[in-house]
């Protein structure tokens, strides 16, 4: 779809090359008008294209694209003919003819030219002068020239041998020179509200969203100066309303091409500013697409606001005697389709309809116990959106909800409506929403001046609120089925990421992060170690990342929420109190009031402005409870003067049993990851003793997550006299029996050994050891032997390789043999015989011994095995035991792209030469 202005431009003729004729017509009762003076004369100012596929949806697509390019141009009173006429032609087009639609319209001066193309030209021509038979308003084919015929200026069909043409021309209405919209004569204490100077921002955003210019007057508005906000996001500043499956969000309102309502601004002061706003979708000459949006102070919206449009002279009967509708009379048509559109245009038709300052609605909920404040105007609205209060009794009650109710000066009634107080408000009227006698809500009109309404205004308020409380409370249960849609969604992803993790610190991270900005605006996670421990600050944000250090010294510096296991969220009001009194007094310090010289006033918290603005709003508590136990708390809070919506409350709720869930999960996790990794490390010998004559390196891999104990082992130790034991074995099977195994197999060995008994002997005693263990045993692979440097240099080893795969000699001249022959593995056959090899290491050769984790890697159907080794071992001539060991770690990891999948021990033994390689 394209767009553009092509200032000065003709537009091209559309008649065809081919010498065939052209069909062209004039309204009823006109003369035939010659091809030379149709209405194509004009400059075309502006034109937009759009091609639809011939499928059903294209019709309503083809009547969205006209009717937003028209009201984009201004062209707003002949939308409907304009929408109307496209529908059927593109209708015959993608539906009857079944072929593609391309669409173009054309702005000129006098008016609006639209064309529809398709492309099935075969059509009967008529002859010239003949009369053209259009069918009747009752078949499905023709309707569309008809209409184009009644409704169009002028109208016409083109034909081509590939194509057919129908346009049409709506001519702008007469617009006289003068008055557009006017209202009466007012007596200056009843006029607008405004400031000495009125300021209206303009702002314009780029295609991505970006602010590309800021006027003066938005930087007096709101604090920035254009080189602080130009190239950022509005969304950065804008505070959109948001809810969690309902709503539009700003950058869908940047898109359309005209919109008009209210929201707020985060000032440079960190508060809220309530302003209108009027956004017009433009396009710069080199066809770039950008939104103006003019804004105002919200009590100063007359400047901007566009006037409603009154009921036509006939409205109150047509033709046939039926009366308007008189839900249309009051909202306008076309009415909201989202509540929160409904609600706003209902408060400010309702204080237009009593010439009020203000106005307000609130809604009941389920039990008809409380009232929630849903939509306001001439109010601070963000201070008390979504505020409770009780409508029966209790302190803050609303007072008179059920029955419409009239006070002409709430000096005389302090508390009578509590959304009014500390507002200047004086005189009021209530009225209920009732559906089939249950009370659904509250709409009220209030203004500065007392004495201002009488019963006759509470009647024709009451009237209104009777022919919109129907379609409030069927959009109120719309949208909660929605939030609840959009709760389960919500609910559902938030399970899978806290399920997807078991670390700790993660958990906290996306606990917080599920939560802002969706639930609230900053998040703070306490946490309780235990019964005994004190609740500890561990994570906090906020959605503004450079506000997080600010609240995070501020909640650390106070005492932190009780750990009460009571379901459901409290209100903790500490945190905005403290921090307004803390922002106070370094005020007043900046300002020299303190008292004293400042270099002797304590700095105590010294929260900024901004951070005292953004937790001074509500903030709630919530339990992490799992196992019958308080674990910690979750806080959710809001920027000032903003509250929780109760089903927002609702959804925490439900979040906060997930989460705590899966924090504690991370924290048994976490105990059993340490327990075993503790476990793992007292099988394996702190260190390696340093042995004269030979050289020995390690490399010990555990596989898996939080490295379960048992597996392969290694160790090394003096036995006497310059003997040293060796081992390296895997025991069958992980977990606590395998390790009961483990450690019974390494301290055996060293015990065993230091009594003076034969590799052989040793390992007929072990195996008896492990076959005691009775159904807690596992067979092992073991690899024993002792080794004694000799004085030429070279090693005497005498091995016993009881079922472990063999160990390889590298010679000098690289080639590899093994070093042992193969016998029954320990821990299954009760007689056992073994039998020790003697192998000597002569100058520059090596001794490796690996566990089953290296020869069985593999990489699909293939296996390194013990022939892979030994080639890898081949090309190890001359390398130091490190070098050796660190080449066939890196051959190992290499010869597959997943993880290893079993543990891996290396042990690697040298005999340097008599000069060092």
């Amino acid at each position: 779809m394209t767009t553009g202005l092509i200032p000065g431009e003709q537009p091209p003729d559309p008649r065809p090359t081919d010498g065939l004729p052209h069909q062209r017509h004039d309204p009823a009762g006109q003369g035939a008008m010659p091809v030379e003076n149709r209405s194509r004369s004009s400059v075309i100012t502006a034109r937009a294209a759009a091609s639809f596929e011939p499928v059903g949806r294209s019709v309503a697509s083809a009547r969205s694209f006209v009717r937003d390019t028209l009201q984009g141009w201004g062209f707003g009173d002949i939308v409907d003919d304009a929408v109307v006429l496209t529908s059927e032609l593109v209708t015959n087009a993608v539906v009857h003819a079944g072929t593609s639609a391309e669409l173009l319209c054309l702005r000129s001066e006098d008016g609006v030219r639209i064309e529809v193309a398709d492309r099935y030209p075969e059509r009967e021509i008529p002859l010239q002068g003949s009369p053209v038979d259009m069918g009747s308003a009752d078949r499905e084919g023709g309707r569309g020239l008809q209409l184009c015929a009644a409704l169009a200026g002028h109208w016409g069909v083109d034909y081509t041998p590939t194509h057919k043409t129908v346009w049409f021309q709506l001519d702008l209405p007469e617009r006289p020179v003068g008055t557009r919209t006017a209202g009466p004569a007012l007596p200056a204490h009843l006029l607008p509200l405004a400031d000495t100077r009125v300021r209206v921002a303009v702002v314009q955003i780029d295609r991505s969203g970006s602010i590309t210019a800021w006027n003066e007057d938005a930087e007096e508005l709101f604090g920035y100066t254009a080189e602080q906000v130009t190239g950022k996001p509005l969304t950065d500043l804008a505070a959109w309303p948001h809810t969690p499956g309902t709503g539009t969000g700003i950058a869908d309102a940047l898109q359309l091409s005209r919109w008009e309502g209210s929201y707020g601004i985060r000032g440079a002061h960190g508060r809220v500013i309530p302003v209108y706003a009027s956004h017009l979708r433009v396009r710069d000459t080199d066809g770039e697409p950008s939104t103006v949006c003019l804004l105002v102070r919200d009590h100063e919206r007359a400047v901007l606001q566009t006037p409603l449009r009154g009921p036509a002279p006939d409205s109150s009967g047509g033709s046939d005697g039926q009366s308007a509708d008189p839900f249309e009379v009051f909202i306008g048509s076309p009415a909201p389709d989202d509540l929160d559109g409904l609600l706003q245009r209902t408060v400010e038709r309702a204080r237009d309809m009593l010439d009020g300052d203000s106005a307000f609605l609130l809604l009941a909920t389920d039990d008809e116990t409380e009232l929630e404040v849903r939509a306001s105007t001439g109010l601070p609205s963000a201070r008390q959106r979504f505020a409770r209060v009780p409508v029966e009794g209790g302190p803050g009650r609303y007072g008179s909800a059920r029955m419409p109710a009239v006070h002409e000066d709430l000096t005389a009634v302090p508390g009578a409506v509590p959304l009014l107080n500390g507002t200047g408000m004086r005189s009021v009227v209530t009225v209920p929403l009732k559906v089939e006698g249950r009370l659904t809500g509250s709409l009220g009109v209030a203004a500065e001046a007392p004495g201002r309404y009488s019963n006759e205004e509470a009647l024709r308020l009451q009237f209104a609120a009777d022919r919109i409380a129907l379609a409030v409370e069927s959009a109120r249960l719309g949208e909660l089925e929605r939030l609840r849609r959009g709760s389960l969604s919500f609910l559902v992803e938030a399970s899978d990421l806290l399920a997807g993790t078991l670390d700790r610190d993660q958990t906290l991270a996306l606990m917080a992060q599920m939560t802002v900005p969706t639930l609230a605006t900053w998040c703070a996670v306490y946490t309780i170690a235990d019964q005994s421990s004190e609740p500890d600050l561990s994570y906090v944000l906020h959605e503004d990342e450079e506000l997080i250090d600010g609240i995070k010294s501020l909640l650390s510096k106070m005492p932190p929420p009780d750990p009460v296991p009571t379901p459901g969220a409290r209100v903790w009001s500490a945190p905005a109190e403290v921090a307004h009194q803390a922002a106070l007094r370094t005020s007043m310090r900046s300002l020299g009031l303190s008292g004293g010289p400042t270099r002797h006033v304590t700095t105590g918290i010294g929260p900024t402005l901004a951070t005292a603005s953004a937790v001074g709003g509500e903030t709630v508590v919530l339990p992490l409870v799992a196992r019958n136990r308080v674990i910690g708390m979750l806080t959710l809070g809001k920027p000032t003067d903003e509250h929780f919506r109760q089903e927002i409350l609702e959804l925490a709720e439900d979040l906060s049993r997930r989460a705590a869930l899966a924090l504690d999960n991370a924290r048994l996790y976490s105990e059993r990851t340490a327990i075993s990794q503790s476990l793992q490390r007292s099988l394996l010998p702190p260190e390696l003793p340093q042995i004269d004559g030979v050289e020995v390196e390690v490399i010990y891999r555990a596989a898996g997550e939080g490295n379960e104990v048992g597996g392969d082992f290694y160790d090394l130790f003096p036995i006497s006299d310059g003997a040293y034991g060796f081992a390296i074995g895997d025991v069958c099977g992980t977990g606590p029996n395998a390790a009961a195994v483990t450690g019974l197999a390494r301290h055996a060995l060293r015990l065993l050994a230091r009594e003076g008994l034969s590799g052989p002997s040793v390992l007929e005693r072990l195996n008896s050891a492990i076959l005691d263990e009775g159904e807690r045993s596992r067979f092992l692979t073991l690899l024993y032997g002792e080794m004694r440097p000799q004085e030429d240099g070279s090693a005497e080893l005498k091995v016993v390789c009881a079922g472990h795969p063999l160990p390889l000699r590298l010679r000098q001249d690289g080639t590899v043999v093994p070093a042992a022959e193969p016998q029954p593995l320990l821990g299954v056959l009760e007689d056992l015989e073994l039998h020790e090899e003697t192998v000597t290491l002569d100058p520059g050769d090596v001794l490796l011994c690996v566990t089953d984790g290296v020869t069985e890697r593999r990489e699909g159907s293939r296996m390194l095995g013990d022939d892979g080794l030994a080639e890898v071992l081949t090309t190890c001539t001359g390398l130091t035991a490190g070098a050796v060991a660190a080449r066939i770690m890196r051959a190992v990891e290499r010869f597959a792209s997943d993880a290893p999948s079993d543990d891996m021990a290396i042990l690697a033994m040298r005999v340097p030469g008599l000069q060092q390689d």
